[in-house]
């Protein structure tokens, strides 16, 4: 840890990006193709094959750039996993096949062939950069933190949301002890820092990860901005828990608000992809090929075809759900306004930097986002990020600089004590989305569920094999259903039978476990086919939640 004093100390005006990459674990080997496996599929081609490429494209290129990327354990193991590779390529060569239909219905209509061009550009490259990695995206991101180009960071083993799991502190523990084992199991070394799932954090939180060995966590803005006592810095500079040493750096919302905001920042500007527009929605189902599964129900294929600007071309439909015929998307238009709004971001970073180092002695502004934005929903969001890194390289000595966060408490060892303050990302500040009518009923069966999983660890200290294969599978079952995407998903109402069903057959299955464990009678065969089909954490150990 570093000095836990007061900062009196100058130092240099930064700006951190920060991604956070994570998809709930969804793998489905019982079925021949399952719809929800396709939010990875989606994910891969869009995001996070661009984003590997990209980066690769500007090592090679010689820009220097830092950024710290934050891969949550589910995602580390659905990128690792064989027959989700397997799967993905099947999944590509269906739109691959659907993009040869439509380039070829496309043929006599100019424009609409030159948006159905770009997308097979995308998918051209995300395969390429697929078939070059030989599937493998976790090894050359390891190869750029080796490089001091990213700081590799993970999340709660299943990003579950641990404010409202504080009344069980061993659960808290075993959700960050789990994640950092996994982390290192796969990368060869320990994470320095740790994105809070949804950002969130109570009081006792910096402890936990100071005996995991970590430096420093990602909070939100009120984490910091409400802390005890107020900051010096307000969330412009990192300051230490004052009962742990850990680092704290808070989300920047000026950042942010350009960049997340559909309503405000730069994915709602009228040019850009429409990302609600889907052709599964345009076409007959007759013309989608495979993107029609037997009973009837349709899957997102990728490509749209629409841009943000209503029919008109004056009207902005912000939703892009109105009904309203939308104009085509224009690629190369939409391109040069991505480099527009990179410019614009750059500039008004460099002038809030400038600004805030007249007056404080440390200023980092940490604008953070989920790295799915980039690609997924934002569909430019891929070039205007690689152009953002590319303008700040090309900055005169002195001007303000990027940085990754480890890299930045070490040269910045002295930082404010103080008490952070209970906070999340989500509405108001608080934990009300993740705790609300729609998914509350989930808690008193997680917290039940956790109470069974500790007696079992303190109660069996040295199990024979099997029990032991039973009492980890048992502490995945439940870290699996401790997921905030599930609780999440019920309080947005998108898919909210998947998370319904995944939340009742992880419980539901540790209940099994449990009974059995108790009666001294495992099913063998079935454990098997469970271990099969959730094989996340094969490294468990069921004592961290002793």
């Amino acid at each position: 840890m570093g000095r836990a004093v007061d900062p009196t100390m100058d130092g240099p005006a930064c700006l951190a990006l920060v991604l956070h990459a994570h998809l709930p674990f969804v793998r489905h080997p019982e079925h021949e193709v399952f719809l929800e496996e396709d939010w990875f599929f989606e994910a891969l081609t869009e995001s996070y094959l661009p984003l590997v490429a990209m980066l690769l494209r500007l090592q090679r290129d010689g820009v220097p750039f830092q950024l710290t990327l934050s891969l949550s354990p589910p995602l580390q193991t659905m990128l690792g996993d064989e027959l989700l590779r397997r799967r993905y390529e099947r999944y590509t060569a269906d739109l691959d096949a659907l993009l040869t239909r439509e380039t070829a219905r496309a043929q006599h209509d100019a424009p609409l062939a030159a948006v159905v061009a770009h997308h097979r550009r995308r998918l051209d490259a995300a395969l390429q950069t697929w078939q070059t990695l030989g599937g493998d995206l976790l090894a050359p991101l390891a190869r750029l933190q080796e490089a001091g180009h990213l700081d590799l960071i993970t999340s709660a083993a299943t990003h579950g949301y641990l404010p409202l799991m504080a009344p069980q502190p061993a659960a808290v523990r075993a959700q960050i002890t789990v994640a950092v084992a996994e982390h290192e199991r796969r990368f060869g070394r320990r994470p320095s820092g740790l994105w809070l799932p949804e950002c969130g954090y109570a009081e006792g939180l910096d402890r936990v990860l100071a005996a995991a060995g970590l430096r420093y966590f990602v909070g939100d803005t009120q984490a910091l901005l409400l802390a005890r006592p107020r900051p010096r810095c307000g969330y412009h500079a990192p300051a230490f828990c004052a009962d742990s040493g850990v680092a704290v750096f808070a989300r920047d919302p000026e950042p942010g608000e350009q960049v997340w905001s559909r309503e405000r920042g730069y994915p709602g500007h009228p040019a850009y992809r429409d990302f609600f527009h889907d052709l599964a929605d345009e076409r007959p189902a007759s013309e989608l090929g495979a993107f029609v599964l037997p009973d009837g129900q349709r899957r997102r294929t990728g490509l749209k075809y629409r841009r943000i600007t209503s029919h008109d071309g004056t009207g902005h439909d912000r939703t892009g759900r109105d009904g309203d015929p939308k104009l085509l998307y224009e690629p190369e238009v939409a391109l040069r306004v991505a480099h527009e709004h990179a410019h614009d971001f750059v500039d008004k970073r460099l002038a809030q930097l400038s600004g805030l180092r007249a007056v404080l002695p440390q200023v980092v502004v940490v604008a953070a986002y989920d790295a799915e934005l980039f690609g997924h929903w934002w569909h430019e969001g891929c070039a205007w990020l690689e152009q953002v890194l590319r303008l700040f390289a090309a900055q005169p000595r002195g001007a303000p600089t990027l940085t990754h966060l480890a890299d930045y408490l070490r040269r910045q060892p002295t930082q404010q004590l103080l008490r952070p303050a209970e906070s999340s990302w989500g509405a108001g500040g608080y934990h009300q989305y993740w705790l609300d009518g729609t998914n509350a009923w989930i808690y008193p069966r997680l917290h039940h569920a956790a109470a069974q999983m500790i007696a079992l660890a303190e109660r069996h200290v040295a199990p024979p094999a099997l029990v032991r294969r039973a009492l980890n599978h048992a502490a995945r079952l439940l870290l699996l259903a401790q997921a905030s995407d599930w609780a999440f998903i019920m309080r947005s109402n998108t898919a909210v039978g998947y998370a319904t069903a995944r939340t009742e057959a992880h419980l539901g299955d540790f209940a099994r476990l449990a009974e059995q464990l108790a009666s001294g009678t495992i099913d063998e065969v079935w454990l098997s086919e469970r271990e099969r089909a959730e094989n996340i954490f094969p490294a468990i150990d069921y004592r961290a939640f002793a």
